[in-house]
């Protein structure tokens, strides 16, 4: 097996959805670098897989990265793995990948199982895009100005979140977000696995109306702010009015900045409806379905 780090995806929940690459690289790989050796030595186990184990993990991962290039340059191969899922998504792994890179070893990932692309998938709210928050801070000004940050932007939310706090973070959610939809996802993958769309102003009701709802993981998927339009303008009538004060080459700049069409496709227009003035009546007609967006674009 070629010398590198293997940034290896394990099983969320169901043991069934680890990779059959995953497996040959766990089982032929010198070194297995494990969030938390006993949970990988389970994940072991019961594929028969006897590999030598070295934490990685929050506390340790600065040190123990050095150790684990020491290893690289020895020619091993070594396969990082967390507790569960894709290795340093809000899990420990992305310090030692960086590390590895900036040595000029080859960083090479096994893809698998993912918490955040599970909800996503599963969740049924369309965006188009998504952002990642991770673990929102516990507490404090930084929580504050995070779920600040998170209303701001146009995007659907994705965030991951523990049992105790899951109450706590759906109402801080919904005073910071406002009335929009939440997907509480609930031990994906697991025997109890729960997915439930809800409003975010029920959703702590929701979570208290089962003690079993504030039991195990939790990946919240939040819908988009809601695109705010105004009333359409009329980009004829605008060219129209501008004309009657303006020269056309300066009517059709300023109405092109007021509507946002095209400024040479309103300039033709505003051609056409001078030429409608002395009696072409099909000029008139083509100029205005021009300023209107739906002249001959080809």
């Amino acid at each position: 097996m070629p010398s590198g780090l293997y940034v290896v995806a394990t099983p969320i929940g169901n043991l069934g959805d680890i990779t059959a690459r995953a497996l040959e690289v766990l089982r032929d790989a010198d070194v297995i670098a494990a969030e938390d050796t006993r949970v990988t030595q389970g994940l072991l186990s019961h594929f028969a897989i006897g590999a030598k184990l070295v934490s990685v993990r929050e506390h340790n991962e600065r040190a123990a990265s050095e150790s684990i290039l020491r290893l690289l340059g020895e020619g091993k191969a070594v396969a990082l793995v967390s507790d569960a899922g894709t290795p340093a998504v809000s899990d420990p792994g992305s310090h030692l990948v960086d590390r590895v890179r900036a040595e000029g070893f080859p960083v090479i990932p096994i893809p698998g199982a993912s918490a955040l692309t599970t909800a996503l998938s599963a969740s049924g709210i369309a965006a188009e895009g998504v952002v990642f928050a991770g673990f929102l801070p516990a507490k404090g000004a930084d929580r504050k100005r995070r779920l600040a940050d998170l209303a701001a932007g146009p995007w659907a939310i994705a965030l991951f979140e523990s049992p105790h706090r899951i109450e706590d973070t759906l109402a801080d959610l919904h005073a910071a977000l406002g009335d929009r939809n939440v997907v509480v996802c609930r031990e994906l993958t697991k025997r109890f696995e729960t997915i439930t769309r809800v409003p975010l102003a029920a959703a702590v009701d929701w979570v208290r109306a089962d003690e079993n709802r504030s039991r195990g993981e939790f990946v919240l998927v939040v819908e988009a702010r809601a695109v705010e339009t105004g009333p359409a303008v009329d980009a004829g009538k605008v060219l129209g009015v501008l004309l009657e004060e303006l020269s056309v080459k300066q009517a059709a700049a300023l109405a092109s900045k007021i509507t946002g069409v095209n400024r040479s496709e309103l300039y033709q227009a505003a051609l056409a409806l001078k030429a409608g003035d002395g009696g072409d009546s099909s000029s008139s007609s083509k100029a205005k379905a021009i300023a209107k967006g739906k002249g001959d674009r080809g």
